[in-house]
């Protein structure tokens, strides 16, 4: 019982989980006593991390990519690896009652005027991936990639646009649902972009047995339900 006392899992998860794995890490946490401690970071920063050496027991990426660096260079365990969500991509303005947008008509090159359109890194993490593809696809990249604020992460191109800092932002739907402050305005087409996966594994060196009990949670129903609730597709069963 005393080992059992001093366990703990460690998750690196991508920053647009957060209000999700929160809830269903407390709720884990409340089952099984073992204290859940969460790192949010966009995702390309959290599997820098784990190359450095960074302790952790779970990687939770929002693309493939990030998890098959980690895969290739044996630090994420592939007989672990499941794909657990999907999300959508949004088009968000700041304000409640934003009017909603065409984007195969609109040019949001014009409309943002001199605002910015903030978004995460558009070569670097897959929330501005993804969005840096579907604007391309819809021929609006060419005037708005000026206009471009880049962040971080996800999390902190939604904040830009919530507090008024920039009139517009690329972000997925949970991160919108995540705020009052911010309209939905547009929904990306999901042909104008790659498919949003978030695999999710064990990293190699962690706690194996707890980061197992921890996966196998989050395929379960009772996280299934929270994760529908904040708006995610569920992959896993």
């Amino acid at each position: 019982m005393a080992a059992m006392a001093q366990a703990q899992i460690t998750v690196f998860a991508a920053a647009s989980t957060k209000t999700a794995l929160d809830e269903a890490a407390a709720a884990y946490q409340s089952a099984t006593a073992l204290p859940v401690t969460i790192s949010y970071a966009g995702s390309p920063a959290l599997a820098r991390q784990i190359q450095l050496g960074a302790p952790a027991d779970v990687f939770l990426s929002a693309n493939p990519g990030w998890m098959d660096v980690l895969q290739q260079e044996g630090l994420a365990d592939p007989a672990s690896r499941l794909d657990l969500l999907t999300n959508r991509l949004v088009l968000i303005a700041h304000g409640k009652d934003a009017a909603p947008l065409d984007l195969s008509a609109a040019d949001l090159g014009g409309l943002l005027g001199e605002g910015r359109l903030a978004m995460a890194l558009t070569d670097a993490v897959p929330a501005g991936v993804y969005g840096k593809a579907a604007l391309m696809a819809l021929g609006q990249w060419t005037n708005v990639a000026p206009k471009v604020a880049q962040t971080a992460n996800v999390r902190a191109a939604l904040a830009l646009v919530a507090s008024g800092e920039a009139p517009m932002g690329v972000v997925y739907a949970t991160d919108a649902s995540a705020d009052d402050r911010v309209s939905v305005i547009a929904v990306f087409p999901e042909g104008s972009h790659p498919r949003i996966v978030y695999p999710a594994a064990a990293v190699t060196g962690g706690n194996a047995a707890e980061a197992k009990a921890f996966l196998d949670y989050l395929r379960s129903p009772e996280a299934r339900d929270i994760f529908l609730r904040h708006g995610f597709g569920v992959l896993a069963e």
